[in-house]
C-alpha cells in the first residue's frame, strides 16, 4: 500500500474534504454557521451521528464568536482532558484562556462537606469567579443540572457547551440544559442522546476558535502540508 496524504495540513484537508463528500451523499446540509463545528467534531470522531444530534441554540454560533472576537474569555471544562485538547495556539491568538479545577484540593473538600460531585463544587466555583465564562461540558451531567440551576436563579455565562458521555442522566441533563437556556437567552451548543465526550468538547470549542482566529486552515495554524 502506498502511503498518501502524510503531512498534517494534507491529512486534515482530505479528511474534511471526505466528510463534505459523504454528507452529500447522505443528503445532509450543514447550515454554513455550524458547518465547521459540525465537521470537526466528525472529524474527531468518524461518527456521522453528530450531523443531526449535534443541536445549537437560536444564535448560539455568532453570539459565541461575537464574544471571543471581544477578547479575555475564560473557557471553563469539566475535565483536564478536554482543557489539553483546546488549541493554545488559537486562544492566545485571540486572547483567551482556559481553566479546570476538577483536581484542585479545594474543590475536593468543597465537594465532601456539601455531599455533591466536584463537577457540581466546580460549576459553582467557576461561576463566582468567572460569571460570563464558556462552560465546556463533556463528562459530567450532574454539572450541566447544576449550570440549568444556577441559569435560572439568573446567572448568565456566554456559553454552554453540553456534550457529557454516559448512561446515567445524560439525556436528562442534556434537554434539561437545552431547555432553560433557550428559555433564559444564554447561548448553548448540545449533543442530543448519550454520546458525547471530552474529545467532543474540545473539538467544538476549537471549532469557535478557529473560526474566531481565522485558522481553519490548517496552514494558518503554521501546519504544512
Amino acid at each position: 500500500m502506498r502511503e498518501q496524504h502524510v503531512l498534517p495540513a494534507d491529512i486534515e484537508r482530505t479528511s474534511m474534504a471526505i466528510i463534505e463528500e459523504e454528507l452529500r451523499q447522505r443528503g445532509i446540509e450543514i447550515p454554513q454557521e455550524k458547518d465547521a463545528i459540525v465537521r470537526r467534531v466528525i472529524h474527531t470522531t468518524a461518527d456521522f451521528d453528530y450531523a443531526e444530534n449535534l443541536q445549537f441554540g437560536e444564535n448560539a454560533v455568532p453570539a459565541a464568536l461575537d464574544t471571543l472576537s471581544s477578547g479575555g474569555v475564560t473557557i471553563i471544562t469539566d475535565t483536564n482532558m478536554a482543557l489539553a485538547g483546546i488549541s493554545r495556539p488559537a486562544m492566545e491568538k485571540i486572547g483567551a484562556k482556559s481553566c479546570c479545577f476538577m483536581a484542585d484540593p479545594v474543590i475536593e473538600k468543597v465537594a465532601a462537606e456539601k455531599g455533591c460531585t466536584r463537577a457540581v463544587a466546580s460549576v459553582d466555583h467557576g461561576m463566582k469567579m468567572y460569571p460570563h465564562a464558556f462552560f465546556v461540558i463533556g463528562n459530567a451531567p450532574t454539572a450541566l443540572l447544576r449550570l440549568a440551576a444556577l441559569i435560572e436563579e439568573g446567572c448568565r455565562p456566554s456559553l454552554v457547551v453540553g456534550v457529557p458521555v454516559g448512561f446515567v442522566n445524560v439525556i436528562e441533563s442534556k434537554e434539561r440544559i437545552f431547555d432553560v437556556c433557550a428559555r433564559c437567552g444564554v447561548p448553548a451548543i448540545v449533543a442530543f442522546g448519550r454520546k458525547g465526550g471530552s474529545s467532543v468538547a474540545a473539538a467544538i470549542m476549537n471549532a469557535l476558535l478557529y473560526t474566531a482566529a481565522d485558522t481553519l486552515d490548517p496552514e494558518k495554524r503554521g501546519w504544512k502540508g
